[in-house]
């Protein structure tokens, strides 16, 4: 079983680096010698589970909520695990750099951890449960490693690059698609989809897709990765929001770019999520 103090699938995973159908075994085991991912994903956890805590106390409770500077919202909740969360990694790891949502960056090098402490905060203080606790490492510019943690929901995911992604105790995988006819489709941030210029084509996904439902946060890539969601589109994020959800879609199995094709990094805005076959789809649609 794997824990915080005893992740034996990671560990069993990196012995099997050597796989074929790992594109980036010689990449990852470079880069282990020079970081032990094992280790890092140890501290994620444990700084994800101290997080879960302090949010927990607050979750429910009367919040006196701010609103910063972008218009969102913010309360001592999100301070408060974020503190939490620095704390833990630097503790370990004092030479690497910190970026998260709520204090900003500390630090430059080519390790870099992005946190929110509390993504999903309108939902937090709202009393609904779709908020979580993102933790990733990105290594060279590349993410390595994502633990995304949903407390109230009672569910961890978490993956490393190259070593599969797991859901709890359990091995993560998408579910092959290619028919849109067949697929569960899942949006994020309607309004801002809804100004844009693909607002058409979202409008040809909603007629042909199977069902269409818009969950948001966390919630819609832990589907995609246990297979029970078929694509997630989604504008107006950042990297905090994503960086971990890309990596575990990516070591279930799934393809995870912006809305242009590109990949993931630290100017994202928009998610395109799914199945290989059926993100090509997508994609194509696209540029109709």
């Amino acid at each position: 079983m794997a824990s915080v103090d005893n992740p034996e699938p990671t560990r069993a995973l990196i012995l099997g680096d050597n796989d074929p159908l790992n594109p980036n075994r010689t990449h990852i085991l470079e880069t282990i010698e020079q970081v032990d991912l094992n280790q890092a994903l140890k501290v994620a956890r444990a700084a994800a589970e101290a997080a879960d805590a302090v949010a927990m106390d607050y979750f429910r409770g009367d919040l006196a909520v701010e609103t910063k500077d972008d218009a969102s919202p913010v309360t001592e909740a999100d301070r408060a695990c974020e503190r939490i969360i620095r704390d833990t990694i630097l503790k370990v790891f004092p030479d690497h750099a910190i970026y998260g949502e709520e204090y900003g960056q500390r630090g430059e090098g080519r390790y870099l951890w992005l946190v929110d402490p509390i993504d999903g905060t309108r939902s937090f203080i709202r009393h609904l449960p779709f908020w979580s606790v993102q933790i990733a490492l990105m290594i060279d510019g590349e993410l390595a490693l994502g633990v995304s943690s949903a407390p109230a929901f009672g569910e961890t995911a978490w993956a490393v690059r190259g070593q599969g992604a797991f859901l709890g105790d359990h091995r993560a995988r998408v579910r092959e698609i290619d028919d849109l006819a067949r697929a569960d489709v899942s949006f994020g941030n309607l309004r801002s989809l809804a100004r844009g210029e693909d607002w058409p084509w979202v409008g040809r996904i909603v007629a042909q897709a199977a069902r269409c439902r818009g969950y948001g946060d966390f919630y819609s890539y832990h589907r995609l990765a246990d297979g029970s969601q078929d694509a997630v589109i989604e504008s107006d994020v950042n990297i905090l929001d994503i960086a971990a959800l890309t990596v575990i879609v990516r070591e279930s199995g799934g393809v995870m770019t912006d809305l242009a094709g590109q990949p993931i990094g630290l100017e994202t805005t928009s998610v395109l999520a799914a199945s290989a076959p059926l993100h090509e789809q997508l994609r194509a649609w696209l540029h109709e």
